[in-house]
């Protein structure tokens, strides 16, 4: 676990001219699931698309799938400010809500819009082998479910160890609230079950870099849910695991984290490209 000031988060953020230079574009909407699929539920042809924002005539970047937040019942795709003219793709996802459906649905979409881009992302110049899965709360959530379980993308024909890295921003690490609330089980009562990240440890898992906000000033142990998930990650024998903690930052402490985020994407792509 580390602590991390604003004034240490400043020197993380390696802004470089280069990817100031480039020029973006960004396609939107676009379905992730198959027609047929698309055709036969309404609500998966409203909520199940998503947008890709990259850079131009700049082949071999980096992509982040950024899942939003919303507590897996509200929230739309976005693209993060603290993510633009950084040199790598992007791609905002939406995905089903409840009470519209229940789990493990949303996380089925998840897996299907990271397959999504495992298979679409080099028709846009990206290269599959640097494929980051991030996002915030429930998006977080989602995005540690989607790499740590591995059976979500087996069933899409994708291998979760492809994944370059994890970066979830203060997901839960336990059963998320929403799926106990759906079981009748209270949100202040901790649940540890195959819908659980904490479940799922695994010494083969992607890196895994977790960041959450200040411990007192988070949400529902969201800080020690997450210290909880490095010590058993490291206890299985996952060798790349670290978690940072925002002093002063709460729960939404997403541009804070931006620059930790794109400091792990730039180190990993550096690994990968020597």
């Amino acid at each position: 676990m580390k602590n991390v000031s604003l004034f240490v988060l400043l020197f993380f953020f390696g802004f470089t001219i280069s990817a100031q230079k480039l020029e973006y574009t960004t396609q939107t909407n676009l379905p992730y699931y198959t027609e047929t699929i698309n055709k036969s539920d309404t609500y998966i042809k409203e909520r199940c698309v998503l947008d890709v924002y990259y850079p131009k005539n700049s082949p071999g970047f980096a992509t982040v799938i950024w899942f939003h937040g919303g507590g897996l019942t509200g929230g739309n795709k976005e693209l993060p400010e603290g993510l633009k003219n950084q040199g790598i793709a992007v791609i905002s996802v939406n995905y089903r809500l409840g009470p519209k459906v229940s789990a493990p649905k949303y996380i089925e979409d998840a897996a299907a819009a990271v397959a999504w881009v495992f298979k679409n992302i080099p028709a846009f110049g990206g290269d599959e082998s640097l494929l980051f899965v991030s996002g915030h709360s429930a998006g977080g959530y989602l995005a540690s479910m989607v790499g740590l379980d591995k059976k979500w993308l087996n069933t899409q024909g994708i291998d979760a160890n492809k994944i370059a890295g994890l970066i979830p921003l203060s997901g839960q690490a336990i059963t998320h609230f929403l799926v106990r609330k759906e079981r009748d089980i209270a949100e202040t009562q901790p649940v540890i079950d195959d819908l659980a990240p904490l479940f799922h440890v695994r010494a083969d898992a992607p890196p895994l870099l977790l960041i959450t906000g200040d411990r007192e000033l988070e949400m529902l142990g969201r800080y020690e849910e997450n210290a909880y998930l490095m010590r058993m990650m490291k206890i299985a024998g996952h060798k790349n695991t670290k978690l940072y903690e925002l002093d002063g930052f709460g729960h939404n402490m997403t541009e804070p984290a931006f620059p930790l985020l794109l400091n792990e994407v730039r180190r990993i792509t550096k690994e990968k490209k020597h």
